[in-house]
């Protein structure tokens, strides 16, 4: 069995998103730099991550860069996954290392679907005021995150701007403070279907709240969501019809049931004969 999950606000949240006091009890530091914690997963989920992680293929699925899944120490120190998906797909690491087929290939597809990475930052600076932004990454050499004050955003204008950049090929996702402008072919989806069609492991379960997430959730035979996130906003106002749960409870210990729910379909698919056994 494959579980393949989105990593920040649905395995490991930041203080800001953590939804409970920092000194709550049951919390573990995920990542930690210059001595300083900055992102958390619950002790139960992380328990129940490393009983299953010796016994399924696990991979973190992730919109970070390179760099930034790097530095979560969680996934270099204490389950270390041989499969990991960064750059919201724009990158595969197997063992750690870049898989440059699959980059190159990527790069293709964008070149192919999409148009070029100025003129998608000219539409977005255009509706954008630089007083509005706090600062601005094109990130690994592939789409764009600009940290704005979201509030000061005319929404209506952003949904505008979303619709023009879709027909150049580009997607756009508004999570938090953070705006991502992203190539289409810069997808989980695409990635996770390439992995799993190396490792030969079936079927698969997936988790994520993001509208970046939504394509990795669709590829996945089983998937969850947490009760936060752009996904589960869609489902309350009723732009979308989900056939997958969601959490009872959002922030942190959302990764609880998250982690719950991948280990019943284990147990499930085990005792139907599917898969190692225990």
């Amino acid at each position: 069995m494959i579980y393949a999950s989105d990593l920040d606000r649905t395995l490991i949240y930041s203080l800001s998103a953590i939804g409970v006091p920092e000194d709550t009890p049951g919390l573990v530091p995920a990542e930690v730099v210059d001595g300083r914690t900055v992102s958390y997963i619950s002790q139960q989920a992380l328990a129940t991550l490393i009983e299953l992680a010796a016994k399924i293929v696990f991979m973190p699925v992730t919109t970070r860069t390179i760099a930034q899944y790097r530095r979560i120490n969680l996934f270099q120190e204490t389950v270390i996954p041989d499969y990991a998906i960064t750059s919201n797909g724009g990158n595969i690491l197997v063992n750690g290392v870049v898989d440059q087929e699959w980059r190159t290939a990527v790069g293709r597809a964008v070149e192919r679907g999409s148009a070029a990475a100025e003129e998608a930052e000219g539409i977005v600076r255009a509706v954008v005021r630089e007083e509005w932004i706090l600062s601005r990454r094109y990130c690994d050499e592939l789409f764009y995150t600009f940290v704005v004050h979201r509030d000061l955003l005319p929404l209506e204008e952003i949904a505008r701007m979303a619709q023009r950049l879709g027909e150049l090929g580009w997607k756009v996702s508004l999570q938090g403070r953070k705006l991502y402008i992203v190539p289409e072919a810069v997808n989980k989806s695409d990635a996770i279907l390439h992995v799993r069609r190396t490792v030969h492991s079936e079927p698969m379960v997936a988790s994520g709240d993001s509208l970046l997430d939504k394509s990795l959730l669709a590829a996945a035979d089983y998937a969850i969501a947490p009760c936060h996130g752009e996904i589960f906003a869609e489902q309350q106002a009723g732009l979308v019809h989900l056939e997958y749960p969601f959490t009872e409870r959002p922030g942190v210990f959302a990764a609880d049931e998250i982690m719950q729910y991948v280990h019943r379909i284990y147990t499930h698919l085990t005792a139907l004969g599917v898969g190692p056994p225990p």
